[in-house]
């Protein structure tokens, strides 16, 4: 009885001190309940010139540089103006672009405050040298190398004409080349007679994508993206625990799952095609309360009843949520559906792989005395996470 009790009480103290260490994991601030520094890099291939624009939000800036002089939170106007040379200073050399392996100078035209979507950036908007072909344009992004790499991306837009790709830069993946090549297609009606070489007409230059070193692009790159954006969404892996947490038939939780997965799909598409739009103030606080009522659920009621709804209807919200970063690199539509459905089944490989880990724990702990009170005081643990959060992204 003794060495019973002696567990009991044990386990309710490791699964407190383990939803503690677990919440402490949960950055504090806004922008960490998707703890995601984004950049943007667009760009222009002229005749004349290569048009370099580099977008970061104000928050990455915020950590990286003392330009904030006044604190109160903000980049403004007059701060941006007088600190502009040091900016310029640590985009040029965190962010550096080749050609032919031979780092460029480019020259600033504007450094300016904007938004991606509902997103405050800084734009630094370079111009270099034209290219020609045969050379080969790299571009270096240096910027969070250290331990928090992982949660920080570069979203690349090029346009050459009517050609435009995009690719991501995140972990390990910093380097992205671009190789600018002729390319002449001989093309020959029948009965005609063969055109000499030097009477062919000049051939098109074109520009194909290849990657270097670990870099990845096209599809894959969004699958990664995906991947990444589930793995660092804190509040969304928080919601998706909750769901699991109450004791509940395998019925039930493949319903559950399905009904996450429907929700979020059809309207992280929705969003990303632009049908739906809603301010990120709304749909941040909305996830936030569905983490609230979730674990106050398992709390408070005694049998789980139409728990499917329930996670269907605030799927709904939490695909838009999904959506921001997608909506905010502003994709081609040419490219748009593969890059979408790459970047929806990163995430739900994710949230696969944590619900085949999670659901044969949690069954395995549902036969133990001590799994009831670990469900009490997980979801209370879960409730102050998220009621945390709501406070912060309504009011602050």
């Amino acid at each position: 009885m003794f060495i019973h009790r002696a567990y009991f009480h044990a386990s309710k103290v490791l699964t407190c001190l383990a939803i503690f260490l677990l919440c402490l994991n949960f950055p504090g601030y806004k922008a960490s309940a998707h703890a995601l520094s984004a950049s943007y890099t667009n760009v222009v291939f002229e005749k004349d010139k290569t048009d370099f624009a580099f977008s970061l939000d104000v928050i990455s800036v915020l950590e990286n540089m003392d330009v904030d002089t006044n604190k109160n939170g903000i980049i403004e106007p007059d701060e941006l103006t007088t600190n502009q040379h040091k900016l310029e200073e640590w985009i040029s050399d965190s962010v550096v672009l080749e050609m032919n392996d031979r780092e460029q100078s480019g020259e600033l035209l504007s450094l300016e405050l904007g938004k991606k979507g509902d997103k405050e950036v800084v734009t630094w908007h370079f111009v270099y040298p034209a290219f020609e072909t045969g050379q080969t344009i790299s571009i270096n992004d240096g910027l969070y190398s250290g331990p928090s790499d992982s949660a920080y991306v570069n979203l690349i837009t090029s346009h050459n004409g009517d050609q435009v790709s995009e690719t991501v830069l995140q972990g390990n993946d910093r380097t992205w080349s671009m190789l600018l090549t002729e390319q002449q297609q001989e093309q020959q009606l029948p009965n005609t007679a063969t055109v000499p070489p030097d009477q062919a007409p000049p051939s098109q230059p074109s520009v194909t994508h290849q990657t270097t070193g670990n870099a990845s692009s096209g599809w894959f790159s969004f699958f990664k993206l995906g991947m990444n954006h589930i793995l660092t969404g804190y509040d969304h892996l928080l919601f998706l625990f909750a769901l699991l947490l109450r004791k509940q038939s395998f019925k039930q939780y493949a319903s559950i799952i399905t009904a996450f997965t429907l929700a979020h799909s059809i309207t992280l598409t929705l969003a990303v095609l632009g049908w739906i739009s809603l301010p990120s103030r709304i749909v941040e606080s909305v996830i936030a309360l569905s983490i609230c009522y979730v674990a106050l659920e398992n709390i408070f009621r005694k049998e789980i009843r139409y728990r499917a709804v329930i996670t269907f209807l605030f799927g709904l919200i939490h695909g838009i949520g999904f959506s921001d970063i997608l909506r905010e690199m502003g994709l081609p539509k040419s490219h748009l559906v593969v890059d979408l459905i790459s970047f929806n089944v990163g995430i739900e490989c994710i949230q696969l792989c944590i619900v085949l880990i999670l659901l044969p724990v949690l069954m395995f702990i549902q036969k133990k005395n001590f799994f009831r009170p670990a469900v009490m005081y997980g979801s209370f643990a879960i409730t102050a996470m998220g009621a945390f959060w709501l406070v912060e992204r309504m009011f602050f």
